[in-house]
């Protein structure tokens, strides 16, 4: 009942809300992945409005990210540059579990400037696992 509270109560309206449209301004070398991280809400929907070290401490601890662009070599073996057998493991679009460490990450405005972006370079081998459910109900455990 707790879990159904904090859902409704920290809810995103909409997946845009949570990967709002920004300008990475920056396309990946080789394997590795842009990944946007989902962007802490602000205040809760009964209008609470939540402290920088909440949002921060958010921001750090998510881990469901939704992939921006892939490099020319990702999912690729690296010494025949042949596809993998399975195939790319995620495509621009797709929402995937990424590590809490790890990574090159930065920050830029969203497209409405109302709020930053986080986002995050990864080897393509890093990333955990895509996400098949709904990306704005997974919660991470630290």
């Amino acid at each position: 009942m707790q879990e159904l509270a904090n859902k409704v109560e920290f809810g995103y309206a909409s997946l845009d809300e949570a990967f709002p449209p920004c300008e990475p301004g920056i396309h990946p070398f080789g394997s590795r992945v842009l990944v946007q991280i989902r962007t802490p809400k602000q205040k809760t929907k009964g209008g609470i409005i939540l402290t920088s070290e909440t949002r921060e401490t958010d921001a750090w601890n998510t881990q469901i990210a939704k992939v921006i662009s892939v490099g020319e070599l990702a999912f690729k073996n690296r010494t025949t540059m042949d596809p993998w057998p399975e195939g790319s493991w995620c495509k621009p679009g797709d929402f995937v579990r990424v590590p809490k460490y790890g990574g090159d990450r930065w920050t830029v405005k969203t497209t409405d400037g109302e709020d930053e972006a986080l986002l995050v370079i990864f080897n393509d081998l890093d990333l955990v696992g895509k996400v098949t459910g709904d990306p704005l109900i997974i919660k991470a455990f630290i």
